[in-house]
């Protein structure tokens, strides 16, 4: 990993504290800003490493730490931490972490996107509906239907592009397709993948579940659809 460990204000309703996150640069050491939202397992070695990777791609990418520390081994531990998920405070790490960024010399243009995994993937969602005027595009890879994670899409102003498994039995093809629908609703630019894979494929360092093919193509229509909406 290459990237450093950095504290930001956390910016929104009554939460006036600090958020922290894992900061990569780009080589160039500049390009747009990108939040990577973490799996329901916290900021592990595997997101840090995903923000190297879109780095690597151009991208200043901040991975900001929801659980404060905590990170889940277990499916039951996952579930516990989702579930206890600090919504006020993870408002304010959101709005924050894109306000941090957008201060950065390093984020030209100063445009940031949202790309969530799992549980990120519907905060990443929830980011640009709740803070519409600091998240310019999102990514949604197979997010989580999370009742306290409220997605008011009326909001929503960023390009919306999504993954989905089609062997996913958290989020069904029908679930996922009525989702999208409602997103193109709003009139946004919205693109849903769908691929022959089943949850978490892109998650490489879970062999059970990985995709390598399916994660591959998604990682290409990813970093083209980020490129494009925040150039």
């Amino acid at each position: 990993m290459t990237g450093t460990m950095v504290e930001f204000r956390a910016t929104s309703g009554t939460d006036g504290g600090t958020a922290s996150g894992y900061l990569s640069l780009p080589p160039s050491g500049h390009g747009p800003g990108l939040l990577v939202l973490q799996e329901w397992w916290g900021l592990v070695d595997h997101i840090k490493v995903l923000a190297d990777r879109f780095a690597a791609a151009g991208f200043v990418a901040l991975a900001p730490d929801l659980y404060r520390g905590e990170q889940a081994t277990t499916p039951g531990d996952a579930e516990r931490l989702l579930m206890a998920l600090d919504m006020p405070h993870t408002a304010g790490a959101l709005r924050g972490g894109a306000a941090y960024l957008r201060e950065l010399d390093a984020v030209s243009p100063k445009k940031v996107g949202a790309i969530g995994f799992c549980m990120g993937g519907q905060l990443a969602l929830y980011s640009a509906t709740a803070h519409p005027d600091v998240i310019d595009a999102v990514v949604d890879f197979y997010g989580i239907f999370n009742p306290k994670v409220p997605v008011d899409l009326s909001a929503l102003r960023a390009p919306v592009q999504a993954h989905f498994g089609d062997h996913d039995t958290s989020i069904p093809r029908a679930r996922a397709d009525a989702l999208m629908a409602e997103v193109a609703a709003t009139g946004v630019r919205a693109e849903a993948y769908f691929y022959d894979a089943g949850h978490a494929f892109f998650n490489d360092t879970r062999a059970a579940v990985y995709n390598p093919d399916a994660a591959a193509l998604a990682w290409e229509r990813t970093i083209e659809f980020l490129q494009q909406s925040l150039a």
